[in-house]
Order: C-alpha cells, then sequence, then structure tokens
C-alpha cells in the first residue's frame, strides 16, 4: 500500500511517516498543497492523509480537486481543526475519515488499516450487486442506476455495497458505523446519517424509485419503495 501523507508540520509529517512504514506501507510526503496536487494527480496511492491548513492549497480544497478527477482514492483528514462544522466541511469536501490532533498512533493506524482494506486473500463473492435498476460493479468500483453513471467516493461507494448486501434489513447507525467504517469509533458528529444523505442525493434524488429508507428511531434499510 502506497500512501501519501500531505502535512506541513515536519516533525509531525516524519512521525507519521515512520509509524506507517513500521507496518510496511511505503509512503511519500508533500509538505504543501500545491506538491501534494502533483503528486496525488499520478494516482499512485491507496490513501491520502491529508491536513487541512496547509501553504498555498488548503486540505479541503485539495480533496475537491482530487474528487473533481474522479478519483475514488481514500481520503482521511488529519488536522486540529476539530468543531462539529469543520468535521461535515471535511466530509462533504469528499473525505471518507476525520481525525483530529492531537492523536493516539494506533488511533491512525486502525483509520488506515479500516480505508485501505482491500479484498484479497478473502473468499471469492459475488463481484457485481443488482438491485431494481441500480448496478454495483466491486471490480470496477463503478455504480449505475439504469443508463446513468454514480461517481462515489470510497467510503460512499462501502456503504451502499453494506446496504445492498443487507437488502431488506433494517441496520442501526452503530452497526453501519461498525461495519462500513471497520472500528468502534465515535467521530462527534452523525457520520452515519451525513452519508446517508450524501448517498440518497446520488442515488434516488433523481428517480422515482427510492432505495434507502429511514425506519425512524432504529436506523436504514434498503429496499424498493
Amino acid at each position: 500500500m502506497h500512501i501519501l501523507i500531505v502535512e506541513d508540520e515536519l516533525k509531525l509529517a516524519g512521525l507519521i511517516r515512520e509509524a506507517l512504514e513500521s507496518q510496511d506501507y511505503t509512503c511519500d510526503v508533500a509538505n504543501n498543497g500545491i506538491d501534494g496536487k502533483a503528486l496525488a494527480s499520478t494516482g499512485n496511492y491507496s490513501l491520502l492523509i491529508l491536513d487541512i491548513v496547509i501553504p498555498e492549497i488548503n486540505g479541503l480544497e485539495l480533496c475537491r480537486l482530487v474528487r473533481a478527477g474522479n478519483s475514488q482514492v481514500p481520503v482521511l483528514f488529519l488536522t486540529a481543526l476539530g468543531t462539529t462544522e469543520d468535521k461535515i466541511a471535511g466530509f462533504e469536501a469528499g473525505g471518507d475519515d476525520y481525525l483530529v490532533k492531537p492523536f493516539e498512533l494506533r488511533e491512525l493506524l486502525a483509520r488506515v488499516k479500516a480505508l485501505t482494506r482491500r479484498n484479497i486473500g478473502m473468499p471469492e463473492m459475488n463481484r457485481e450487486l443488482r438491485f431494481e435498476d441500480l448496478v454495483l460493479n466491486l471490480d470496477r468500483k463503478t455504480a449505475f442506476r439504469g443508463k446513468h453513471n454514480i461517481e462515489l467516493t470510497a467510503k460512499e461507494f462501502a456503504l451502499l455495497e453494506f446496504l445492498m448486501r443487507n437488502k431488506g434489513r433494517v441496520l442501526s447507525r452503530a452497526v453501519i458505523a461498525e461495519k462500513v467504517w471497520d472500528i468502534d469509533f465515535d467521530t462527534g458528529t452523525n457520520i452515519v446519517d451525513v452519508y446517508i444523505n450524501f448517498l440518497r442525493k446520488k442515488v434516488d434524488r433523481d428517480f422515482e424509485n427510492k432505495l434507502i429508507h429511514t425506519r425512524v428511531g432504529l436506523g436504514y434499510y434498503f429496499d424498493k419503495s
């Protein structure tokens, strides 16, 4: 796994790199947004770790630029900005996870592991999920509803896959957070609700038949209207 770290605090960037390389990841480091953009544009990374307050191009804008290029690479924001509004801004910019400084290295490593999971070594599963007019291709990481291509971030794709694999089953927010984010943590935000809303805008908003539903007080489920 090849990871790009965009962090202007040189000592911290070195500490993160050392911790990741101790777990057999390979890392590149950029200390400003312009260099980060140039490296990210190569498409050679399994994960981007972005500070938000960095010179030249801030982390939020850098993430937007990455997403504008249709990249589905997972993005982890690692920043001192820790209000609920800051976190929501990170998710809305296209981030998949958000960790606030100061942080524990073991939590960072757990988040990285969750975001870089791959199916290598796992039993072969159905590589294409279909329900009604929605098709999710697990190899190409593409989603189509009818003839309409749906652009999803890595975490949106993982959430939609989990919902489709559990169609008809009411899933609590706690179960979704555990299974999709692969870690038992509280980000201090309504992260599941935020991502459900993202998916609804992309998957349901322009279609008469809604597939993502709410069971008030219990959670969410995936089924035809």
